[in-house]
């Protein structure tokens, strides 16, 4: 075939030795500088609808032959439906220590049909995990992996449903050390319910609905810590809060001490010039090799680790401070807030090897300064400088707000009962007569 290509086109005359001849019979060409076209010949009326029919019918029939039909799809014999019933998932405090979160509500079944049997009727809550950065590109093992965490079985034999409306109410408690969803540069982590009834005729009635999971950490006291910055004097003493939240700002105390040393005529002090803080989120996630890739990483059980590094929130502070030289230290209060639109992740520690960390880093410029005592105000900068620098893990989690932890929601168990009013032991057998008789005899007294 490409050998006729190329000989057709070295067959085929040039466009410059192309002549055109003019026979006779042609009609002919106008004149260079005619303004007027020759006028067509005159139809007839009839000639004239003759041809409007045929033009109209051609254009219809072309746009009814262009036009996709739609797809009909079978029609279903019931349809599938969830209604849930408890609050929103949320584990509280530590993965350690949560109790969970109770997850319930009805799967409803609308029947179309006059009736329809189900052979089986069951509903699975999974857990996919999707690489970003799989061993293997193209085999779907390496990129997703999915994870049964329960199932329910609704019918146990055969059932007969009739036309309307039928509920199949469900309840599950999600262990608290499960992690959260998850939707990172690196990995996702995403939880939903797959239902299935099977029909008589082996027809599949399918349901998916994914659910949000999510971890909140009740806040406690204070943190304060202490950096030293040798080999000056220098010491930060630092207070934040024990969790952040990805909407919403923290204050942040800071003080800095060790500032001025002094000697017979003169001191020597550090002056705060400019401080800047950002926040550093860091994912971690260890790819993992199905059976057929596993030799490319070492085995079974191996994968690849990535990590990555992102500031989600960052500023810059270069007044607002206030300097006390004669006790040697300098007070700052900033508020830190991150980045919404970037969607920071909340902290998480998966046995998958995802991870999510964040860490606050505080770098304060400090310039030196001599000055004589009588005279503390005439400082003179002696050109030397330092840029202090140290970082402090903060713990980023979803807001809990009035929620609680379900177990503390529910009624008191039956051990949980106190213990009841103490019983009273049987009495011996006694004469009535002489009870009757003591009874008289304390009247009469």
């Amino acid at each position: 075939m490409p050998g006729r290509l190329l000989a057709f086109v070295r067959a085929a005359p040039s466009s410059s030795s192309t002549k055109i001849d003019i026979k006779a019979h042609d009609p002919p060409l106008l004149p260079p500088y005619s303004v007027h076209p020759p006028s067509p010949p005159r139809q007839s009326s009839q000639e004239r609808i003759t041809m409007e029919h045929l033009i109209r019918h051609s254009l219809t029939g072309r746009h009814l032959t262009d036009k996709k039909s739609p797809k009909i799809e079978p029609k279903k014999p019931a349809k599938m439906d969830m209604e849930v019933e408890s609050p929103p998932l949320v584990f509280y405090n530590q993965p350690q220590c949560s109790t969970g979160a109770l997850f319930s509500g009805q799967l409803k079944v609308q029947v179309v049909d006059p009736t329809v049997t189900l052979d089986k009727f069951q509903m699975r809550l999974l857990a996919t995990v999707t690489t970003k950065k799989p061993v293997s590109h193209n085999c779907p093992d390496c990129i997703s992996q999915t994870t049964e965490i329960y199932k329910w079985e609704f019918l146990k034999a055969p059932t007969q449903l009739r036309h309307g409306d039928h509920s199949f109410p469900f309840s599950y408690l999600l262990p608290g050390h499960l992690p959260a969803t998850t939707h990172g540069s690196l990995a996702s982590l995403e939880y939903h319910l797959a239902a299935v009834a099977t029909t008589s005729t082996g027809e599949n009635i399918t349901y998916q609905r994914s659910i949000d999971v999510k971890r909140a950490i009740m806040p406690g006291n204070d943190k304060h810590s202490v950096r030293v910055f040798p080999p000056t004097n220098l010491t930060a003493h630092v207070t934040l809060p024990p969790v952040i939240h990805p909407i919403g700002d923290f204050g942040i105390e800071l003080r800095l001490s060790g500032l001025t040393t002094r000697s017979k005529d003169a001191m020597t002090r550090w002056r705060l010039r400019k401080l800047n803080w950002r926040v550093e989120e860091t994912q971690k996630f260890v790819a993992p090799a199905c059976t057929k890739h596993a030799q490319k990483v070492g085995g079974e059980g191996k994968g690849i680790l990535h990590d990555e590094m992102r500031i989600v929130g960052h500023d810059e502070v270069k007044n607002g401070w206030k300097n006390d030289f004669d006790e040697g230290n300098v007070d700052v209060e900033f508020n830190v807030a991150l980045n919404p639109t970037l969607k920071p992740l909340c902290d998480i520690e998966s046995p998958n090897g995802l991870s999510v960390t964040h860490n606050l880093v505080i770098e304060m410029v400090v310039a030196e300064e001599w000055a004589p005592l009588k005279r503390p105000n005439q400082a003179t900068p002696t050109g030397a400088a330092r840029v202090l620098r140290t970082q402090f893990h903060i713990v980023l989690t979803e807001r809990c707000g009035l929620g609680i932890s379900w177990d503390e929601e529910q009624p008191p168990m039956y051990e949980d009962v106190p213990a009841s009013p103490p019983t009273y032991t049987q009495m011996e057998d006694f004469d009535i007569a002489e009870l009757d008789g003591e009874s008289d005899h304390l009247n009469l007294g």
